[in-house]
């Protein structure tokens, strides 16, 4: 059970300073560095997940063996596949039930949006990128 806390922990503390790298950067190159919403964000989630990748790498699944570009071919792709859920709870929000408020906006996306997003996230990190840490113990005893 201890082992299972350290690494929700761990995984948490990586996405949170991912998180605030993401958010960061965009601000930065949204305001100052002058460009556009969608390359800002596109910049600052490569720039994101790549501290993501880091944390988790080099602290919550360290004991795991992962060289080469693949594993962070798969970690972007879990990134990517989390955001397109995040992207999907606001469409339907937003276009599918008519909630257009920027509180509806929110909720949906930043909130009901990122909680099953990080479920997503989580479980293809444990899964599919570093799968051997994955199979350190067992989540259902």
């Amino acid at each position: 059970m201890r082992r299972h806390r350290r690494e929700l922990l761990g995984f948490a503390t990586a996405g949170l300073l991912a998180y605030a790298v993401d958010l960061a950067l965009f601000t930065y190159l949204r305001g100052p560095g002058g460009l556009g919403p969608l390359t800002a964000k596109a910049l600052s989630f490569v720039a994101g997940c790549a501290v993501a990748y880091a944390g988790n790498a080099h602290g919550t699944y360290r004991g795991t063996r992962v060289r080469g570009a693949r594993p962070f071919a798969l970690f972007f792709a879990v990134n990517l596949a989390g955001a397109a859920v995040q992207l999907l709870c606001l469409a339907v929000s937003h276009y599918g039930l008519g909630l257009t408020s920027q509180r509806a906006d929110t909720v949906s996306g930043a909130v009901v949006g990122m909680a099953l997003a990080t479920v997503v996230r989580f479980w293809g990190t444990r899964t599919l990128v570093f799968r051997d840490a994955g199979r350190v113990g067992s989540w259902t005893g």
